[in-house]
């Protein structure tokens, strides 16, 4: 099995840390941005191959890393749910941070506000969630410590006002797998 993508995606992140939670034997392999575009349709990571399989999103990856290693994935509509509103602020965020990154002046129009908005109405309701001090984690808790470590790192977000994501992510920055997969310095 190998598994495609950079040490600082969020996404790849998640996929590896399953990775390595499941025990399951791969090789990762770092993908830059032209090596993701002809690799993939999506011309993003994380890309997984396993034999003659190929799966191109994060989401399909962690299922059947989990399916195969016989550990949930999502188990409930409310869980797929909440994972997908930390999938819409990630890629909101994500889109900002390139349009940015390329110049674009993201406080000037209507659909870059209206990203920067959605960024903030998600944190909002995500803050409502329970979120543990301690392992072990689920895919929705995961997730949106991949995705808030990235975008605090990438100064994208300020997470100060929101005080149950603060501690949780705090907490498991300090777990030996979340360790593991930090991007290097």
């Amino acid at each position: 099995m190998k598994l495609y993508g950079s040490y600082t995606s969020p996404f790849v992140r998640h996929c590896r840390i399953a990775l390595l939670e499941s025990t399951l034997d791969y090789e990762f392999i770092e993908t830059d941005q032209v090596a993701s575009a002809t690799l993939s349709p999506t011309k993003r990571v994380p890309l997984l191959q396993d034999g003659e399989m190929t799966l191109h999103d994060s989401s399909a990856i962690l299922r059947y890393i989990r399916n195969k290693s016989d550990k949930p994935f999502i188990e409930s509509a409310v869980e797929l749910d909440q994972y997908c509103l930390i999938n819409t602020a990630m890629d909101s965020t994500i889109n900002l941070f390139f349009l940015a990154r390329d110049g674009v002046d993201i406080e000037r129009y209507e659909y870059t506000l209206r990203q920067t908005q959605r960024i903030e109405s998600t944190l909002k309701e995500l803050e409502q969630l329970k979120l543990p001090l301690h392992g072990p984690y689920d895919d929705v808790q995961l997730r949106l410590a991949c995705y808030l470590s990235w975008a605090v790192f990438r100064q994208r977000i300020n997470i100060d006002s929101y005080p149950k994501m603060k501690l949780f992510l705090a907490a498991i920055e300090r777990e030996p797998l979340f360790i593991e997969t930090a991007p290097p310095a």
